[in-house]
């Protein structure tokens, strides 16, 4: 439903469409009572479609994109309510959709277009928070300067927010500010009011904080393909800092804690449910991380199935969740986020019949959402929230002996600020800093239990995904505008596949992986 531009009277829907549109939600309602949902999904969802191809659609809700398999029994709708044919829904098509989970695959029950006038997304009914804590924070997801309306997204929802005639807007230094300069993919404040909860499902909002400039520019995709990887800038410096994924800028892990994780590889075997070794038992490798890291998570499930040098013990579990950031999940006891993230990483768990016993090996992709304070602040401060986490670990995941780190993947393509260039690059000097924070002897990430209380799990670089869309690496791989959706940040579904096997080929090639990784006859290949 929306709004007449010039008038508070909302227009009505016709009594046929609003008929349409509740059988489409009621057969919709009836097929989730015998199915099980995808973990972000509670019903119908609104979003974007970013790419079609074959039997997969890609839909982007918020931060968060996915991959959906159509199969024949998937029910397809137009607009109107109608039938429609799979040609009938374009790249950036508006939509509303349902998906269910079915073993390592997320298969779409309907999808239906979405009238022209009907606003996107729909928000999901919120709770008005107390007067006490009506300021709020929102990444931007969309801005009508017209109807002075933003959508954000706050954790994993979305809310529909609607200025009042007098809102205050106003810079992050305190100077007024105009709504049509609030960039998608920033970090705004704003404040709802409490005497108005919702005006036709829009938020009523009386003032809004924008970021103001960031200290670091957005870089273009010219500028972001002339920076050099890591893996290739060796000792040279970037803004005053080496290059190399260790210290003196080299690539590969130092002799001794090289060692030391060839020894911890060596404990790694099967377990039962209650950490005792079984031959029948399972390796539980966890994936942590933000919507990114759910994306190359799925795309490392659809590589293991191809796979057959794998060890069949190994258990993958995607522990990832979108619009859970760095930030967002370093305290599980904030009975905010975090709690919400570490509860459903438990039920994830739960859901593959194995426990937290099992974990022995967990990798970790993560990043904030609307970066702005510039190099080398924020990555300083993406690596203080990673050593937060990956200090969670031994208590939580008691028999967990490796963690594996990966900065993010290419963002020249990126369209928002919600994390885009050079932040994308940057986020590696956050791992490479904690690591060597390991290295130096820093007690709070002890990890030898026989020199004393552990503190943190042995720590190494994963894959090293970076690398500009101007030449094709060693490996083969190369990022492409095909592999991202509409937001340059999130990925397609190609971009899923090329990132699972890279992921695949990391654990298949890694020395402190291969022994547990691999079957045994697959070792010696």
């Amino acid at each position: 439903m929306s709004l007449a531009a010039n008038s508070p009277v909302p227009k009505l829907m016709s009594k046929q469409r609003a008929t349409s549109m509740i059988r489409f939600i009621s057969a919709l309602l009836l097929v989730f009572a015998s199915s099980s949902l995808l973990p972000a999904q509670d019903g119908p969802q609104n979003g974007v479609i970013r790419s079609l191809e074959d039997d997969n659609v890609t839909i982007q809700v918020g931060e968060e994109t996915a991959t959906f398999l159509i199969r024949d029994t998937t029910r397809l709708m137009n607009g109107t309510g109608r039938p429609a044919d799979r040609d009938e829904f374009t790249v950036d098509a508006r939509i509303m959709f349902a998906a269910r989970r079915m073993g390592n695959q997320q298969i779409l029950i309907g999808m239906r277009l979405l009238p022209a006038d009907q606003p996107q997304p729909a928000p999901r009914p919120e709770p008005q928070p107390p007067a006490s804590n009506r300021i709020q924070t929102g990444i931007v997801v969309m801005v009508d300067t017209e109807k002075r309306r933003v959508i954000v997204t706050v954790g994993d929802d979305q809310l529909a927010l609607e200025l009042t005639k007098n809102a205050d807007v106003r810079s992050s230094g305190g100077g007024p500010a105009e709504l049509g300069k609030i960039e998608t993919g920033s970090s705004i404040q704003f404040r709802v009011v409490p005497q108005q909860v919702e005006r036709e499902g829009w938020r009523v909002v009386d003032a809004i904080r924008t970021p103001g400039n960031a200290s670091t520019p957005v870089m273009d995709q010219k500028a972001a393909d002339a920076l050099v990887p890591l893996t290739q800038l060796g000792t040279d410096l970037y803004h005053g800092f080496a290059g190399g994924l260790y210290p003196e800028g080299r690539n590969e892990r130092p002799t001794r804690h090289e060692s030391l994780g060839l020894e911890l590889a060596a404990r790694i075997q099967p377990l039962d449910a209650d950490g005792q070794p079984d031959v029948n038992g399972r390796i539980v490798l966890l994936s942590i991380g933000m919507s990114n890291t759910s994306q190359i998570s799925a795309g490392f499930e659809q590589a293991l199935q191809q796979a057959d040098d794998v060890n069949p013990c190994v258990q993958f579990v995607n522990g990832a969740q979108g619009g859970m950031t760095a930030a967002a999940i370093h305290d599980p006891l904030d009975n905010g986020r975090g709690t919400q993230f570490w509860r459903v990483v438990d039920e994830r768990l739960q859901q593959a019949g194995v426990t937290r016993d099992q974990v022995q090996v967990i990798w970790i992709k993560q990043a904030d959402a609307g970066p702005s304070q510039g190099f080398p602040e924020y990555a300083q401060t993406l690596q203080q929230e990673l050593k937060a986490i990956v200090r969670l670990f031994p208590k939580r995941f008691p028999n967990v002996q490796q963690v594996y780190l990966s900065g993010r993947t290419y963002a020249g393509f990126a369209s928002t600020r919600l994390n885009p260039e050079p932040y994308a690059y940057e986020s590696a000097f956050s791992v490479k800093w904690l690591i060597e924070q390991q290295l130096s002897g820093d007690a709070d990430l002890s990890f030898n239990p026989e020199t004393g209380e552990r503190q943190s799990p042995w720590l190494s670089w994963g894959p090293y995904f970076w690398h500009p869309a101007n030449a094709t690496r060693a490996d083969g791989y190369l990022p492409e505008k095909k592999d991202y959706a509409g937001d340059g940040t999130h990925h397609s579904s190609s971009g899923v596949r090329k990132l699972g096997l890279v992921l695949l080929d990391f654990f298949r090639s890694d020395m402190a992986t291969r022994g547990w990784f691999l079957r045994n006859d697959a070792k010696t290949r």
